[in-house]
C-alpha cells in the first residue's frame, strides 16, 4: 500500500533515473529467465584483491584494536601511504595531516564534497558525458548544472573556449576526469596547465576524478592535476583502490590536494560517518606500497582485452581508436536508435550487458560503454554471440542490423 504522505525530500526529483539500477533489474529478471550473461556494463572488475592485500586485511583482523572506531581522519599510517605514493608517482609532496584525506570509495567522497560546498541555486560546471557523481551530487545539493557537452571531434576534450565568461563568473566547482569515465579519453598535460589557469582567473575550485591514474597502456602516463603549478591553491584530486587492486567491494580511496577544501569535506564526514574499517585502512596501506611489476601485469592484462575486443568489432564493422588507458571502449550506436534502445536489444537477444551513453549525460547519447571486466575467452563469447545475433555496425550508413532470431 502506497503513502501519498510519505513523500521524499524534492531533491530527489532532481535526479534523472539511475541507469545502473535499471541494468541491474533487467539483469535480474533476465537471469530468472536463464540467460548467461555476460556483464560488461558496470566498471567492476573481475578476480580478487592481490595476495599480499589480502593477507594484510586477515592479519589486521587478528589484532583487536581495528574493530573499534577508526579516526575521523582515518588512520596516521594510511594517510602517509597516500602522500608516498603521490610523491614516487608523481613527485608531489604532500602533508598527511592536512592534505590527504581517506575516504569510503571516491564516489561517496565526490557526493559528499558537493553537500560540503555547493549552496542551493550555485553552478557547477560538468562535462557531459561524466560519471554520474559528478552531477548527481553537485543536484543533490542544489546546485545547477552547467553542461559542457564532448565530443568525438573533439577527443571527447572539454573545450573551456566555449564556456561563455557570464557563465564561468557565476560557477563554483568544476568537475572533470582525465583518463576519462566512459569515453576513455586522455588529456595532455597542456590541457590540465590551461583548466588550472581558467580556474584560477574565474576563482573555481576544481574536483579532478583520477581513478584511472594507473591503468594506462602503451607507454602513456596519466598526468595529476596536482603536478600543475597552483593547483594545490584551488584544487583538489580523488583517487580509488577499487579499479588497479581489484578492491571494487572494498570501499576505499582518498582525496588529496588544497588543505581548506579537504577540511570542509572532513567537516562534512564528521556528522555523517566513522570512516573506514582500520582493517581496511591497512590494506590499503598495502596496495600502494606493491612493487611497480604488479602495476605492470594489470596494465597487460587489460591492454590485451583492449586489443582483443576491438580485433573482434573490426570484424563485425566497427573502427574502435586504440584507448590509452581506463578499462573501457566507448562504442558508437546506430544514427536513430538510442543508447538505450540499443543496450536492452543487445541484452535481450545475446545476454551481453553494455552501458547505454545517456546514462552519462546527454552528450553520451549514440553510445554504449564497454567494460573490460572479462578475460579473452569470455570476451570472445561475447563477440560470438553478436555474430550469432547478426548484430553488425554499417559506417556507410551508420546503422545497426540487429537479426530477429
Amino acid at each position: 500500500m502506497s503513502l501519498n504522505w510519505i513523500a521524499p525530500a524534492q531533491r530527489l526529483s532532481t535526479l534523472p533515473p539511475y541507469v545502473f539500477a535499471r541494468l541491474d533489474e533487467l539483469k535480474a529478471r533476465a537471469r530468472e529467465q536463464g540467460l548467461d550473461l555476460i556483464d560488461l556494463g558496470m566498471g567492476n572488475p573481475d578476480g580478487m584483491a592481490p595476495q599480499p592485500v589480502i593477507d594484510a586485511v586477515t592479519a589486521a583482523l587478528a589484532d583487536p584494536k581495528n574493530h573499534g572506531y577508526p579516526p575521523f581522519e582515518g588512520t596516521a599510517n594510511f594517510r602517509s601511504a597516500i602522500a608516498r605514493w603521490y610523491n614516487r608517482r608523481y613527485g608531489v609532496a604532500l602533508d598527511p595531516n592536512s592534505e590527504a584525506l581517506p575516504l569510503l570509495g571516491s564516489k561517496e567522497g565526490l557526493g559528499h564534497l558537493a553537500l560540503a560546498y555547493v549552496n542551493p541555486g550555485d553552478l557547477v560546471l560538468v562535462p557531459s558525458p561524466s560519471y554520474p557523481a559528478h552531477f548527481r551530487g553537485p543536484l543533490i545539493a542544489g546546485g545547477k548544472i552547467h553542461a559542457i557537452d564532448l565530443s568525438a571531434e573533439q577527443d571527447w576534450l572539454i573545450d573551456l573556449t566555449k564556456i561563455p565568461d557570464e557563465v564561468a563568473r557565476r560557477a563554483k566547482i568544476f568537475y572533470f576526469n582525465y583518463p576519462n569515465n566512459p569515453t576513455a579519453a586522455t588529456a595532455p598535460r597542456e590541457f590540465f596547465e590551461e583548466i588550472v589557469a581558467f580556474a584560477r582567473k574565474w576563482e573555481i575550485i576544481l574536483v579532478h576524478d583520477l581513478c584511472y591514474a594507473e591503468l594506462a597502456f602503451d607507454g602513456y602516463q596519466p598526468t595529476s592535476l596536482l603536478e600543475i603549478p597552483g593547483a594545490k591553491e584551488i584544487g583538489v584530486e580523488f583517487h580509488t583502490l577499487s579499479k588497479t587492486y581489484n578492491m571494487a567491494g572494498w570501499r576505499v580511496g582518498f582525496v588529496v590536494g588544497n588543505s581548506q577544501i579537504i577540511q570542509g569535506l572532513r567537516t562534512l564526514k564528521t556528522n555523517l560517518d566513522y570512516g573506514i574499517f582500520a582493517a581496511i585502512q591497512t590494506a590499503a596501506e598495502t596496495a600502494l606500497e606493491l612493487p611497480d611489476s604488479y602495476v605492470s601485469q594489470v596494465q597487460e592484462r587489460y591492454r590485451t582485452r583492449r586489443d582483443f575486443v576491438i580485433q573482434g568489432f573490426s570484424e563485425l564493422g566497427w573502427d574502435i581508436p586504440k584507448s590509452k588507458a581506463t578499462m573501457y571502449l566507448w562504442v558508437p550506436c546506430s544514427v536513430g536508435m538510442s543508447s538505450t534502445d540499443f543496450a536492452l536489444d543487445v541484452l535481450q537477444k545475446t545476454g551481453v550487458v553494455l552501458t547505454p551513453g545517456n546514462a552519462f549525460g546527454e552528450a553520451g547519447e549514440g553510445y554504449v560503454r564497454l567494460s573490460l571486466i572479462a578475460d579473452c575467452d569470455r570476451l570472445g563469447e561475447a563477440i560470438g554471440r553478436l555474430k550469432q545475433a547478426g548484430i553488425r555496425y554499417q559506417p556507410e550508413t551508420a546503422r545497426f542490423v540487429i537479426r530477429n532470431s
